[in-house]
Formats: structure tokens, sequence, C-alpha cells
């Protein structure tokens, strides 16, 4: 299959679909940092939906659509425009992804705030189901894409925050860390989608 991993730098689901012979690419605005840049094409991934790819697994920034972040939405009570106006640009990114003309798609995101009026999810996905001890809900929109079967049940963990692990280390790439694909959902992702014919 030829599959299109958009917004993903870390290409750990690339990767996995090349274990299993696909012709995956990573598209990023950003360099890749998976090691593979004959696998990753730098630049807009608008420019990218319309060539000819069977399957696409999403992962736009969530920056201003998580739930996490509605708090900056209403600082002190009153509306932040410029805040909602780039909420509503992320939508629209979002939106494209989740309808462009390819016909499997998967897009992934954290819970996003109602505010975008973004339709409901499909699945919610958690690391601990994949073989990783911790909690970061995930939730999936899929077209022509089954719900992802959990792999690797692990213990619900108690806390979200562990000590001294790459997806809760803090500094100027928290946020990049926090946005890579955990490799157990990766490989199930890449297991699981490309077996639907």
């Amino acid at each position: 299959m030829k599959i299109l991993v958009a917004c993903e730098e870390s290409q750990a689901v690339t990767i996995e679909l090349r274990k299993l012979g696909h012709e995956a690419y990573s598209c990023d605005i950003m360099d890749c940092s998976g090691g593979h840049p004959e696998w990753h094409i730098k630049g807009d991934v608008l420019e990218q939906l319309d060539k000819g790819w069977d399957m696409m697994i999403a992962h736009p920034p969530c920056t201003y659509l998580s739930n996490a972040g509605a708090r900056f939405l209403y600082p002190k009570g009153i509306l932040n425009q410029e805040r909602l106006a780039l909420g509503m640009e992320a939508k629209d990114f979002f939106m494209q992804l989740l309808n462009a003309p390819i016909e499997k798609i998967a897009v992934e995101n954290p819970v996003q705030s109602t505010v975008f009026g973004i339709q409901k999810y499909n699945q919610v996905i958690e690391p601990y189901e994949y073989g990783h001890p911790f909690k970061k809900k995930t939730c999936l929109w899929l077209k022509n894409l089954p719900k992802l079967v959990p792999t690797n049940i692990l213990p619900k963990p108690e806390s979200t925050k562990v000590a001294g692990n790459w997806f809760n280390k803090g500094g100027k790439d928290r946020q990049k860390n926090r946005s890579k694909t955990f490799p157990g959902i990766a490989k199930a992702m890449a297991d699981q989608w490309t077996m639907i014919q």
C-alpha cells in the first residue's frame, strides 16, 4: 500500500509500515528525527493529499484544539479572541485531513475542546493498552478503518506523571516529546490497519 503519515517527524508509524513492506512516507514541516530522510516529505502536507495514497494516518497539531488548553480560551472569564482564531485555523487544518480524498483515513488527537464543534471521535485509546505504563487519552477519527484492538494491556497507571521518562520530560522539547507516537501504538496501527482490504 501507498501510505501517507501526516504531521509525523518521529517516523514511528512510518518505520512500522516500512517493516511490513509498504510504501510509507512521513510528512511534516520539520526535518524527520526517525533516521530515514529518504522516507520523509518535508513540507505542507495539504499539498500531498491528492497524490494517490491508499491510506493516511494523520497526527495534526493539537495545541489550540486540545481540551487541556481550553483554560487559555477564557482567561479571567473573558474569551481570548486571538486564541479562538488560532483554534479555528487548527480546526480547518484538522478537517482538511479528515475529509481528504483518500479511501482509508485515521486522524489522532487528544480530547478536543467542544467549543470548536469537531465531530465526535470513533475510539479512545491509551498507551497502557499497548504495552506502555502511561495514561494519555488519545482519540481516533476513522474512515474505512476498524477500531484498534489492544495488544498488551498493562495495569492502568494511577498518574499520568512518571518521573524520568521521555514522555514527561520537561524543557524546551516537552511538546515535541509528548507528541511522539508510542512504539506499541505505532506497531498496532501498522499491523492492524494494513490488513484491511
